[in-house]
């Protein structure tokens, strides 16, 4: 069962949670490392299921595992075994299945809202590189070497119990064409494809969104299409040129507002002037039905989605 479909036939919106790397950071984890957020599967579990706990208290309707920059190549440059790897990275999957659950069990929590799902996050190429290149997709790799990276990933992921693959930040129409075809591997399994952005209307490659939008259409295992970890005013015009080309449901989750460097990963900047819920707001009026947010992002904004969402 394509569980985003199944969620959208009873409820208008399903509310994705925010950022998890640098929410992690507010709370005194230090994640200047390539592994990022990765690294705190191995060292603090516990306060990434409490991190899930605030987003699903906020209103979320999903939780995206902490697995985006976990991979067996990237735990491996750290020192760790293959079996040790995979065993970190579907650790993702079972504390935020454990935090789902415990959030769950209470009756108060269920009112006017779907089972939150929870999605695998399967990162591109380039966050395994640590080098800003999930932001241009410049790295090359063929479809069958873009396939072999992210097979094992994949599969402990689904293994540990996801309901859902969120594929996200990937910059590249190649590498997005490489994880379709290695979900046929896995058949009963659905994705999200979402692509950072480079303007308006291209993804970070240079290939235009409309072009991503209407091949993807047509690939039964892709449940929803769209943009994250891309600034908040490009998401409206690319909303826009995504819905020409898909009757999928569309899932936007951008960053703050503010300007993040790859090089020095470092942010700068203001967020954005308008309140993160009138944003959404506007984004579903445009025709998205998956939203949340990435980078620094937190539950204050996931509460203002919430806050209209469930009026």
């Amino acid at each position: 069962m394509n569980p985003i479909e199944h969620v959208l036939k009873h409820f208008p919106l399903i509310i994705l949670d925010g950022a998890m790397a640098t929410e992690l950071e507010g709370r005194g984890c230090n994640l200047n490392d390539s592994l990022w957020s990765a690294g705190i599967l191995l060292e603090n579990p516990e306060l990434i299921r409490q991190v899930h706990l605030d987003y699903f208290a906020a209103g979320a309707d999903c939780a995206i595992t902490a697995s985006y920059q976990a991979t067996v190549e990237g735990y491996a440059a750290r020192g760790l075994g293959k079996d040790e790897a995979i065993r970190l990275i579907q650790k993702s999957v079972r504390v935020a299945v454990q935090a789902r659950d415990e959030f769950w069990e209470l009756p108060d929590n269920r009112f006017n809202r779907p089972k939150p799902l929870v999605a695998a996050s399967v990162g591109p190429y380039g966050a395994f590189l640590a080098d800003g290149s999930e932001y241009r997709g410049d790295y090359r790799l063929n479809e069958s070497e873009l396939m072999n990276f992210h097979r094992l990933r994949m599969k402990a992921l689904i293994d540990a119990g996801a309901d859902i693959f969120a594929c996200e930040t990937i910059p590249s129409f190649t590498e997005a064409k490489a994880i379709v075809k290695l979900l046929e591997e896995f058949p009963d399994t659905y994705a999200w494809i979402s692509f950072s952005a480079k303007d308006e209307r291209h993804i970070s490659d240079g290939t235009p969104i409309a072009e991503c939008a209407q091949w993807l259409d047509q690939q039964r295992q892709v449940a929803a299409i769209g943009i994250n970890c891309s600034p908040t005013h490009i998401i409206t015009p690319l909303i826009q040129e995504i819905r020409k080309h898909t009757a999928k449901p569309i899932v936007v989750y951008p960053n703050s507002g503010e300007h993040y460097d790859p090089v020095t990963k470092t942010w700068s900047g203001a967020s954005s002037e308008k309140d993160y819920g009138e944003y959404a707001y506007e984004w579903y009026g445009h025709g998205a039905r998956l939203i949340g947010g990435c980078c620094r992002t937190s539950p204050e904004d996931i509460g203002r989605i919430a806050g209209w969402a469930r009026k």
